[in-house]
């Protein structure tokens, strides 16, 4: 055998050689592998898997969580937050169209900044004291700033006004609808800040004042109940904006109280009335 032969068994003996080798080493790892492939084979078709959720099972995990969850206030709720610190509650003295005994009440709303507090004028008319009480408990007396006999409106303001007076915020009567939520916040018979809720009736109506030749048109009818002492207060819609001024009521009867007709001036009317901008 030549010596080139010789060489080349030698080198295909060494090869096999690592063959062997290399498998003697990769058997361990091969066989690891197959064993857990067969576990996992077991595992995911032997192991019994734990049950898919029910229509049942999400309905009550939803119920719970609907339960412990807080629900958001009211709209009535958060219309009376934002209108309490601008609602005044007003008491005359001297004989008044609101009141022949010589004692009245009834509501104002403080309207900007200077503290002008809009109100109805019966309330206030031929009254020889007027006494206004803010939010923050703040008493006053208060004069007449302006007159407007004609849509019975007035403008009063204290003569000791509070540190901090705070407006309302005017609305577009405009924008309203008939069947929109409607509220008053006003000081009926004497119950200071008190809300009554309900709709607007109708639009642009004309409001005979009792005992007097005065006619007022362009009314707001709404069917919030509204009671002696709610005149001069604001009339509200679902966000809290003042979109009127409460002025009168309608009532068949003799009697002096509420049975579902309630009319207001519409803002834009009556802050058009003292020189500010409609809203």
């Amino acid at each position: 055998m030549s010596e080139s032969s010789e060489t080349t068994i030698q080198r295909w003996q060494g090869r096999m050689k690592n063959i062997a080798s290399l498998l003697r080493r990769g058997l361990p790892f091969a066989m690891g592998v197959f064993a857990t492939l067969v576990v996992l084979l077991i595992y995911h078709f032997v192991i019994v898997q734990p049950s898919q959720l029910s229509a049942d099972d999400v309905n009550a995990s939803v119920a719970s969580a609907m339960a412990s969850a807080t629900p958001p206030p009211a709209y009535s709720s958060l219309v009376y937050q934002a209108i309490q610190p601008s609602l005044v509650l007003i008491q005359t003295e001297g004989k008044t169209q609101a009141d022949e005994s010589g004692f009245g009440l009834g509501s104002g709303v403080v309207v900007d900044s200077f503290g002008d507090i809009l109100t109805s004028l019966h309330v206030i008319q031929g009254a020889s004291r007027i006494t206004v009480t803010f939010a923050d408990g703040t008493e006053s007396e208060a004069q007449v700033i302006t007159e407007m006999p004609e849509l019975d409106l007035a403008v009063i303001q204290a003569l000791d006004t509070p540190l901090f007076v705070v407006p309302a915020t005017l609305g577009n009567p405009g924008s309203m609808r008939v069947g929109d939520e409607a509220y008053v916040v006003g000081n009926p018979f004497g119950l200071y800040s008190s809300m009554s809720s309900g709709v607007i009736s109708g639009f642009d109506r004309v409001f005979r004042v009792p005992d007097s030749n005065l006619e007022i048109p362009g009314m707001i009818q709404f069917d919030a109940a509204a009671n002696p002492g709610n005149s001069g207060g604001p009339l509200l819609n679902r966000y809290g904006h003042v979109i009127g001024i409460v002025t009168g009521l309608i009532n068949p009867t003799d009697e002096n109280f509420f049975v579902g007709i309630g009319f207001a001036v519409p803002i834009n009317i009556a802050v058009g009335g003292m020189g500010s901008p409609p809203y």
